[in-house]
């Protein structure tokens, strides 16, 4: 997965939603997407962040895509069920759903966690997720094979010291994708999540100020793996927490 060569039109006729899409890995994503024929839903909370990927795709000669505002911290299952009804009125289907967007809080120690800290962090990592993939789920189900991938990471998979409410998320996160996978086993859509690792983004600057942000990988560097749980090469590929280097 993690050389994955999509072919030109390898995303061509499908249409996918990315969370966090104005910034780091989710712009990243959105546009290599749209680069490989997807027709790009940009979801996130910074309107003039939107409108800067939005020109760069149609720069890149891609698809016209769609932007959504949304503040994942305050939005209600109200506006998730709208959006739904929105995409399936637009689109008539969706194909992909990247749930990328993420806030890492304060890494402290366990006794240190504030009440309002670990609610935003469970809020806008978990809770958002599972109310927008609820709504969309039935928008998923037309089309031929839809591709649902979480975001997860190393400190979901085993707790480490300091990281807390964001930690705590993550691990949530991979359980809920192997839920969702389970009952969704024998339909037309797959879950998966997706474990970045180190890469040259403002959260990863933020968890570790002193690394040198030059020896990471950048996000144009993990594309492959999330072009090829959103292409038809993985429609095999269910219940799986990948890697993407």
């Amino acid at each position: 997965m993690q050389n994955f060569q999509a072919k030109p039109n390898e995303l061509a006729g499908k249409t996918i939603l990315v969370t966090g899409a104005g910034d780091g890995i989710g712009r990243q994503a959105a546009l290599s997407f749209a680069k490989y024929g997807a027709s790009v839903i940009l979801l996130g909370k910074t309107v003039k962040k939107l409108e800067a990927v939005y020109d760069e795709i149609l720069a890149a000669g891609g698809s016209e895509p769609a932007i959504v505002p949304l503040d994942l911290n305050g939005a209600t299952k109200q506006h998730y069920i709208d959006m739904a009804s929105t995409i399936a009125a637009e689109f008539g289907k969706l194909d992909g759903l990247l749930h990328n967007a993420g806030t890492l809080g304060v890494l402290t120690p366990f006794t240190h966690i504030d009440l309002e800290t670990w609610q935003k962090i469970l809020q806008v990592n978990l809770t958002s997720a599972m109310l927008m993939t609820q709504a969309l789920l039935p928008v998923m189900a037309k089309a031929p094979n839809a591709s649902l991938v979480f975001t997860s990471s190393g400190v979901g998979r085993k707790g480490k010291a300091y990281w807390g409410a964001y930690s705590v998320s993550k691990f949530a996160t991979e359980g809920m994708m192997q839920i969702i996978a389970d009952e969704y086993e024998s339909s037309n859509i797959r879950t998966n999540c997706i474990n970045p690792g180190a890469t040259r983004t403002k959260m990863r600057n933020a968890a570790y100020p002193g690394e040198n942000q030059q020896s990471l990988k950048a996000p144009e560097d993990i594309m492959p793996t999330y072009l090829y749980l959103m292409s038809e090469a993985s429609i095999e590929t269910n219940g799986q927490s990948l890697n993407a280097q």
